[in-house]
């Protein structure tokens, strides 16, 4: 029979009880298993446009599995079912605005940065 304090701690402190490693590699794998079997999971480094592009695709392509969906879209704008389902498909190309164009600087230019600012003060874009 375990005291309260060792119970207590066992449940404040779930990491540090015996066999419950296994249990902490198993949390930690499956994101990474996700993402290597399913494309819109993302990972650490997916940029904003990015992720928003993947939802708007899984989106589009449920509405396009579910028929009735289609059906609904197409009465809604008052064309055929077939032009709502084509219009989605085309919708898939870019279903959002243009990706950001992300500024590369140039390695002199930051170390020119850096120079002219050693403390670190706010960046600039």
């Amino acid at each position: 029979i375990e005291s309260a304090s060792t119970l207590i701690n066992r449940l404040q402190h779930p990491a540090k009880t015996r066999g419950n490693m296994a249990t902490q590699q198993n949390f930690y794998s499956q994101p990474e298993h996700l993402q290597s079997k399913y494309v819109g999971t993302g990972h650490p480094d997916i940029s904003r446009h990015e992720w928003i592009v993947n939802q708007h695709r899984d989106s589009i392509a449920s509405y396009i599995g579910h028929s009735h969906m289609v059906e609904y879209f197409a009465l809604a704008e008052g064309i055929s079912v077939g032009r709502a389902r084509q219009n989605l498909l085309n919708k898939m190309h870019r279903p959002c605005a243009e990706p950001p164009v992300i500024r590369k600087r140039k390695l002199a230019d930051i170390d020119r940065d850096e120079e002219q600012d050693p403390g670190g003060g706010e960046e600039r874009e």
